[in-house]
């Protein structure tokens, strides 16, 4: 991304988009029971607080009644028909590993298969948006955990803790294709979970061969133990090799989430909170994901920053654009052109 001299300048910055993520998957229900939903209803209050607050893109997962994260897509239909009449402005994600909850003690981290995957394609009422990670990686959520952060949690236990330590990401190529083929065909975006640039540079491929053709929705996960940690010149560099055509949402976990999406703020980037990426304010304090949400819509205030309505949220993030074939595609986004046969140098836009 291209920083002017006036970049930082909040009137020439787009409006803030703001995710949250308030049902927090990894989590048992004692961990937070104030915050953490369990019955459909409280999963319903749980985005209309978080809307209220200032948020516009929810991020999706579904609890069952026995309190563990629901593998049944007519669980999620149930939910997102829900929020569509509860808040029916919000960019409503799904999280594409739809539950990596433990079940039981000493039970694996494990994720759906790949068949059960590409069944989120297929949700009705559809998302706006599935979350799609790209290239299998490790995902040790636990590494960058320090004593405070897992203190009173289920993750004390040593099984449980080992579960998510192991914890790894199943993204292969034939996978990655075959799902933003699915999402496309039945009008869903999907919103790109990247730890790294070699990720990056993957989607970037994607695009240079057709595979995929529309806005180019990232997130910036810096959570460790497989991805990029919460260190500024990783983030900096994600940030630089981003076109200026990307949508950019930094995400971290634990007590970095504040001081990322207060440089998110800052520079003109886009933010996310919530349960599932920290449950602490200030150290030993819990913070609910509705106080999450309004205290990044402070900042925003204090920065100068107007934060974007739902409406604007939307067309911030193009969820109706398609794109015709790569060469669109790449101009759209801001990537180079593919070379032609026979051109030589470096390739750019006339």
């Amino acid at each position: 991304m291209h920083f002017h001299d006036d970049a930082l300048f909040p009137e020439n910055q787009e409006k803030l988009v703001i995710t949250v993520a308030p049902y927090g998957p990894e989590w048992e229900l004692d961990d937070f029971r104030d915050d953490l939903p369990l019955t459909m209803d409280e999963h319903v209050q749980a985005a209309v607080d978080c809307y209220d607050a200032g948020a516009t893109v929810l991020h999706i997962h579904v609890r069952e009644l026995d309190g563990k994260g629901s593998k049944r897509l007519s669980k999620f239909n149930e939910l997102l028909g829900r929020l569509r009449e509860a808040v029916p402005d919000m960019i409503l994600q799904v999280g594409g590993s739809i539950s990596f909850s433990p079940e039981g003690d000493g039970a694996d981290a494990k994720w759906l298969t790949d068949d059960a995957r590409h069944l989120l394609a297929e949700l009705d009422p559809k998302p706006d948006q599935v979350t799609i990670a790209i290239n299998t990686s490790q995902m040790n959520i636990v590494e960058l955990m320090t004593a405070d952060d897992i203190a009173g949690t289920s993750f004390e236990r040593p099984e449980v803790y080992e579960a998510y330590r192991e914890m790894f990401v199943p993204a292969g190529p034939t996978w990655v294709a075959e799902h933003l083929k699915r999402l496309q065909a039945n009008g869903i975006q999907p919103h790109f979970q990247l730890s790294s640039i070699p990720q990056l540079e993957t989607v970037e491929r994607l695009i240079r061969r057709g595979v995929y053709t529309g806005p180019l929705m990232l997130t910036w996960v810096g959570i460790g133990g497989g991805f990029d940690g919460p260190n500024p010149y990783n983030m900096m560099e994600f940030i630089r090799r981003t076109p200026d055509g990307a949508v950019l949402t930094l995400e971290t976990l634990m007590r970095s989430v504040l001081p990322v999406n207060t440089m998110a703020i800052a520079m003109g980037l886009h933010a996310r909170c919530g349960n599932e990426d920290t449950l602490w304010g200030r150290k030993g304090e819990k913070m609910t994901s509705a106080e999450q949400v309004r205290q990044l819509v402070r900042i925003a205030g204090e920065l100068g920053r107007e934060v974007a309505t739902g409406k604007e949220a939307r067309e911030i993030y193009k969820l109706d654009e398609r794109y015709a074939d790569a060469d669109a595609t790449l101009a759209a986004i801001g990537f180079a052109p593919n070379r032609k046969p026979g051109q030589v140098g470096f390739t750019h836009h006339s």
